[in-house]
């Protein structure tokens, strides 16, 4: 008789990730997993507590492969943000599942936009911005922040409605966003007060 493979905290973290990925994380259990890894539900208790324990490192890999994601840029664009923007809303369109569990799953209970804005995982996102309009950290924050609200807005309708895909009327209206928003940030600030 063969020996039993292994199970390690990878393998059940990676079979939760696919588990979230085509089924939605509320499938996440660990009979769900175990299924999957042709096991009992002994290996997936013995390395975490509890499912949300699981659900917070299946949390932590979505994270990741959706900054991964946004991040996938062609080095001959002239215009990164627009493609952070259009990435975001594909991913919202190829990994429905992922874009619920990440942004529509109450994770950021009791959290200020502010808290979103000033996260580490955004730094690389607003390094981009800084260097390509030759801002400061404070103004790219803010034209993101103001950016975000729009994509955010329009990958959830596409996360959770069957709605045609138009890219190309998608880009015309995220640039005009976008530079209506630089614009304004830029402005003279006596103008701001109507």
């Amino acid at each position: 008789m063969p020996p039993k493979a292994k199970i390690t905290k990878e393998m059940i973290i990676e079979e939760a990730f696919q588990i979230a990925r085509e089924q939605g994380a509320d499938k996440i259990t660990a009979r769900s997993i175990s299924q999957q890894l042709s096991c009992s539900t002994q290996p997936v208790l013995y390395y975490f507590s509890s499912v949300e324990d699981i659900k917070k490192a299946v949390c932590q890999k979505a994270d990741e492969y959706h900054t991964n994601y946004l991040t996938r840029l062609d080095p001959a664009s002239d215009s990164p943000m627009l493609d952070i923007g259009i990435n975001y809303i594909r991913f919202a369109i190829e990994e429905k599942n992922l874009f619920r569990f990440l942004f529509q799953s109450n994770e950021f209970s009791g959290a200020a936009m502010s808290d979103l804005i000033d996260a580490e995982e955004l730094s690389p996102i607003l390094l981009v911005l800084q260097q390509t309009l030759n801002i400061s950290r404070g103004e790219a924050k803010e034209i993101f922040s103001t950016l975000f609200i729009f994509v955010h807005g329009y990958a959830s309708l596409f996360a959770n409605n069957s709605m045609v895909y138009d890219e190309e009327l998608l880009k015309t209206t995220l640039t005009k966003v976008f530079y209506g928003i630089v614009h304004t940030i830029k402005e003279d600030p006596n103008e701001k007060n109507l």
